[in-house]
């Protein structure tokens, strides 16, 4: 008679603990490890207490039992750290049998023990709720034998469940799948982040197995798939995918929406990007190609590159992708301490920012035909926001083609930062993009190098730069072909206040929800009204202290939208444009910055096109081709590169053309 796996979970207690006991050595993809989570019971309230992983047992089977036997890995100090699992074998028509965990020290004395009850074959239970905005249609299943895939690979019907399922982890539907009222535009950073603000009221506000999906209908830039990182405690418990850029019911684009459905919620289980594993606290092993020969839902399908002989893009990736996740990968769904993988537990890339100082040290070689600039102002004000300026440029004669994802939030860079105290951190934006297209870009001699600003005073961990000082930067860039490109140290100093006024404004700037809307330009988001309050009061009461511009840049873009809310009860409503307050606050924001006395260039460009919209919108379309006629004439006079310049008259050329068609609707 066959007999039961000996694989999955269990639950015992005693002590005045509960264990949650994971065992994994039988079944589909083994790992060869045990795992554990206690929670206290004290009264009515349970609280997580610690895990504990066995990494390389010892597994002795025999006719009634299997035992499984370790040195254990705790998140505590642990007196009696060997673990010994016996599990009651069990006929396939008997019920499943339960496991006795025994912890001994190191000298053999016995210490607790626990009797657990078998409570299921998944490792993991996590309850899904998705909603989705009316049209944006949710994926349902694909059926991986519709196009050619590995001979190694069976065919068969995959769901984002049971692709879950196959990872050993129980994704339930949970609540009612609501559709949202539908809207024209695109979803931006700002309104996604506001709703999902506004579910979590729906939630307790503690780690819990729960996630949240919003189907929606578009991103203002063409993602395909989005995952929120909160700067708070509670985060990784929400995403969205976006069906204008996922829709098709051809088998490739159903495949291809399978894929960004199970990769945004690995996110969301704190799973990083392949090629990123080495940048987690502690680092990870890269996998070939670093990272990019993964075969995994983590993977870019247009970064793969064969491990065997290098062949590179989609169609190398799907013949080669078994619709799983890495072995690594598995390890860390199934048996990873609570905290770090739990939604709400541990940041993303396991919580804590530490990093060796030294992880970004130059290659020993470098062919790659590209160099990586950092720039910024030498100095920044106390509390004034920290915006750096990457440059990619070409240093092979040749050409190089490569992606253009040079911001932080794509994934693709990453910034280190030391602090004044030697403390090295890697910057982790609020919220992070998955730009699942190529974006290739051919640097030559006519386009030598390409630009990308990015503020990164505020993040996932909060301000980066609290503290006045010496900060060192240092940049990473992973090319298209793998090569890992990085910068040469930056330098900058923060300022110590000079007088009790500015310290008042640099306080003013540098609350929490000041840093977020700081970094979604702006917000309508209830929960983060303290924060508009003090941008307002910057404005109003300091409206002419030199950090009083990136008060009136947030409120002007901010107010140029039309916003979206979705309220708790998940009914969209839509705040429209106030162009005469975003007229107002970013005319501001040009003349001085023209002047020399306010945002980058990079920014300043953004900022006047986004005035030339809020002109077009009040009616005033002369006024709004000026605003960009102006825009040329302005960098024009900076005296940039001929090739950036040509850039610039594009973006102006195109914008015009933009407002004309959108007036004429």
């Amino acid at each position: 008679m066959p007999r039961r796996l000996t694989r999955g979970r269990y639950r015992g207690g005693g002590f005045g603990f509960q264990l949650e006991l994971r065992v994994d050595v039988d079944g589909h993809r083994p790992q060869r490890r045990v795992s554990g989570d206690f929670f206290n019971t004290v009264g009515g309230t349970t609280a997580y207490f610690g895990s504990f992983i066995v990494h390389a047992p010892t597994v002795t089977v025999t006719a009634s039992t299997v035992v499984i036997e370790g040195l254990g890995s705790f998140t505590w100090a642990a007196g009696a750290p060997r673990i010994r699992v016996t599990v009651q074998r069990r006929q396939i028509i008997q019920p499943p049998g339960s496991a006795t965990v025994e912890f001994v020290t190191t000298s053999g004395q016995p210490g607790a023990s626990y009797l657990c009850a078998f409570v299921s074959q998944y490792f993991r239970s996590v309850q899904w709720e998705q909603d989705s905005v009316a049209g944006a249609v949710p994926f349902v299943a694909y059926n991986t034998g519709s196009l050619p895939q590995p001979p190694s690979s069976p065919s068969r019907v995959l769901t984002v469940p049971q692709a879950y399922a196959e990872a050993g982890i129980e994704l339930q539907i949970a609540g009612t799948a609501n559709v949202i009222a539908p809207d024209s535009g695109g979803w931006d950073d700002a309104e996604l982040h506001a709703a999902m603000a506004s579910q979590f009221s729906l939630w307790a506000n503690t780690p819990q197995w729960m996630v949240w999906l919003l189907v929606a209908n578009r991103h203002v830039n063409g993602w395909r798939g989005i995952m929120f990182d909160y700067s708070d405690a509670f985060q990784r418990q929400g995403c969205a995918v976006f069906y204008d850029q996922i829709q098709g019911a051809d088998p490739a684009s159903q495949r291809a929406a399978l894929r960004t459905y199970v990769h945004e919620l690995g996110h969301a289980f704190n799973l990083m990007h392949s090629w990123q594993k080495d940048v987690a606290v502690p680092p990870q092993p890269l996998g070939p190609r670093n990272g990019f020969g993964d075969l995994s839902w983590m993977n870019y399908a247009q970064n793969y590159q064969r491990a065997s002989d290098g062949t590179a893009g989609t169609a190398a990736y799907w013949a080669d992708f078994p619709f799983q996740f890495t072995d690594s990968e598995l390890v860390h769904l199934r048996h990873a301490f609570y905290r770090n993988v739990v939604m709400g537990g541990n940041a993303f890339s396991v919580g804590a920012s530490e990093v060796d100082p030294d992880i970004f040290d130059e290659p020993l070689a470098d062919r790659s035909g590209l160099r990586l600039e950092l720039r910024a102002k030498d100095a920044f004000e106390f509390g004034e926001p920290v915006v750096v300026e990457l440059k990619l440029s070409l240093t092979d004669l040749r050409g190089k083609t490569t992606h253009g994802h040079l911001h932080p939030g794509a994934d693709f860079v990453n910034i280190a930062i030391s602090g004044p105290a030697g403390r090295a951190v890697v910057f982790r934006p609020m919220i992070r993009h998955c730009v699942d297209t190529a974006d290739n870009v051919r640097l030559d001699i006519d386009n030598p190098a390409i630009y990308r600003s990015a503020y990164i005073g505020y993040g996932q961990e909060g301000f980066y730069f609290e503290q006045p000082g010496v900060y060192r930067l240092r940049a990473q860039y992973m090319a298209a072909d793998g090569s890992r490109i990085v910068s040469p140290v930056l330098r900058i100093k923060v300022r110590h206040p000079l007088t009790r006024n500015d310290e008042q404004v640099g306080e003013l700037m540098m609350g929490e929800d000041q840093g977020k809307l700081l970094a979604l330009l702006g917000s309508d988001s209830p929960s983060l009204s303290s924060g508009n309050e003090a941008l307002q009061e910057v404005i109003e009461k300091h409206g002419k202290h030199p950090l009083a511009v990136y008060a009136r840049l947030v409120c002007g873009i901010n107010a140029e939208r039309d916003f979206k809310l979705l309220t708790p009860d998940k009914e969209l409503t839509v705040r429209q444009a106030d162009t005469k307050e975003s007229i107002q606050q970013l005319s501001v924001v040009t003349d001085l910055s023209a002047n020399g006395k306010g945002i980058d260039n990079i920014t300043l460009n953004q900022a006047m096109r986004r005035l030339a919209r809020a002109q077009a919108k009040q009616g005033d379309l002369e006024e709004a081709t000026a605003v960009l006629d102006r825009m040329v004439q302005l960098f024009a006079a900076k005296k940039l590169k001929a090739p950036v310049m040509d850039t610039i008259r594009t973006q102006a050329e195109t914008t015009k053309a933009e407002l004309i068609a959108e007036t004429e609707k």
